[in-house]
């Protein structure tokens, strides 16, 4: 490791500090990235879970993203030979691990009934004080205020049990979090760089160290352990977010299901992207489209922007199919 020129005095104050801080960091040689496969609900991929390794085994991908479980849910965790099977189906592969860090979803093994026992949507008393009201757009999932530390302490619970197990890395969903408490109800507005008053930092800069404090905590034991959060390309602006991570996941990037999305959209994305790639760090855009035309926008724009491309499934039961960079 080198350190900048500071006084001794002060590097021994802060040298604690400074070596977590290193945690955080991506190691090693820039990842190429490559390919992806993309399901998280194996279930509905292949009959059992047997056919479900066989299948994503013989994917051709160099990086398979599934669920913390076959089905989802609590009892249903991969096994270490199961994702090691999927690991061993094409040389350097990498097998990531999804689960969301900015929402809470109740049917996972850290879920309690009681905290929405009349499922109205809003936690009953009792409730942790981390947990929000749910997602209308997603049953199931609940906001959370993920600066508490409660509430981290739940997501490093699992983590540790990620790394334990040995997976090459996780794949975090709802890193866009921040954009739900970014709107002010008063002026309908979304304000960029909106103070939590519970931190006095922005809500981007609490995802910040979020992802990063995740980071630091599985690079303790596996320090080539892999970073890639979805969405919320805004953190890019953020050098330590970008030093923190191995690269990104982009959804709805040139299209939305078959709509083509603006310029007004997409430019500003490319922009925060390109300081990711400027680092050598892969992206990988999925897609949803089904129509030809969104297709092709998809197929002829993302890889030339130097981007990896999948397009699949919006339920996520499929492979897709993926597009190497041109």
């Amino acid at each position: 490791m080198t350190f900048p020129r500071i006084k001794t005095i002060v590097l021994a104050a802060v040298l604690s500090g400074v070596a977590a801080d290193a945690r955080a960091q991506s190691i090693g040689p820039v990842w190429p990235g490559g390919s992806m496969a993309y399901v998280l609900q194996a279930d509905a991929f292949a009959g059992n879970r047997a056919a479900a390794v066989r299948k994503l085994a013989a994917c051709g991908r160099d990086v398979v993203v599934i669920d913390l479980a076959f089905d989802g849910g609590p009892a249903g965790a991969w096994t270490k030979p199961e994702f090691q099977a999927i690991r061993a189906g094409r040389a350097g592969r990498k097998v990531l691990a999804y689960f969301s860090v900015g929402e809470a979803e109740d049917y996972r093994g850290y879920w309690k009934p009681a905290w929405d026992a009349n499922h109205d949507g809003r936690p009953d008393a009792g409730a942790p004080a981390w947990l929000g009201p749910a997602n209308p757009d997603w049953p199931g999932n609940y906001r959370v205020r993920y600066w508490q530390s409660a509430w981290q302490s739940v997501i490093l619970g699992v983590l540790d049990g990620l790394v334990t197990n040995g997976f090459d890395g996780v794949y975090l969903d709802v890193v866009d979090a921040f954009e739900y408490f970014e709107y002010d109800p008063v002026s309908g507005n979304w304000i960029d760089q909106r103070v939590n008053p519970e931190t006095g930092r922005s809500y981007r800069q609490d995802m910040v160290l979020w992802v990063r404090a995740i980071a630091a905590r599985a690079r303790v034991k596996r320090p080539a352990f892999r970073v890639i959060p979805q969405n919320g390309s805004q953190l890019l602006r953020y050098k330590n977010f970008r030093a923190a991570i191995d690269g990104i996941g982009i959804e709805d990037l040139f299209t939305a299901g078959n709509r083509i999305q603006p310029p007004a959209q997409v430019d500003p994305i490319l922009t925060d992207l390109a300081r990711l790639r400027l680092a050598g760090k892969p992206v990988w855009v999925i897609e949803y489209g089904t129509k030809a035309a969104a297709r092709t926008r998809s197929i002829v724009q993302v890889p030339a922007h130097g981007f990896s491309l999948l397009l699949t499934d919006r339920n996520l039961t499929t492979l897709g199919q993926a597009w190497l960079p041109d």
